[in-house]
């Protein structure tokens, strides 16, 4: 088999606040901006990766998630318990220093961790956890 990851879908609670920090904190391109019936769905990738994107979209906003599921999912995610991203990056402390101006959610300092990464960790503005690795 020949696949690769296409997009990946990563709910917000806030389409303009989403945009702000994964366009201008975070530097990805916007790919496409999709509304409909006042929701948002925000197409963002890297720079020079044309092949992989990540969708921001409203949450739980699928055929049979009830009210209940819907209110445990918002939740979910302003606890930074919903989503994760795994993204690296060749400069982790320049990262984190620009995460740090933007004023982002600091999770996590970049730290050596045992299992032999160093990292950070960071919430994006609809809590969703984003750890960010030291990459070649």
């Amino acid at each position: 088999m020949n696949l690769s990851i296409h997009a990946s879908f990563l709910p917000h609670t806030d389409a303009d606040a989403a945009l702000a920090f994964y366009r201008d904190t975070l530097g990805f391109e916007v790919r496409n901006d999709v509304g409909y019936n006042g929701m948002r769905w925000i197409t963002i990738g890297p720079p020079g990766q044309p092949a992989t994107s990540i969708v921001l979209h409203p949450p739980a906003v699928g055929p049979g998630i009830t009210d209940e599921e819907r209110r445990t999912i918002v939740e979910m995610m302003a606890k930074g318990t919903y989503a994760t991203l795994l993204l690296a990056t060749p400069d982790l402390d320049g990262v984190f220093e620009r995460l740090q101006a933007a004023d982002a959610d600091i999770v996590e300092e970049p730290t050596d961790q045992p299992y032999g990464v160093r990292d950070c960790a960071v919430r994006d503005p609809a809590g969703n956890l984003l750890r960010i690795q030291q990459r070649g």
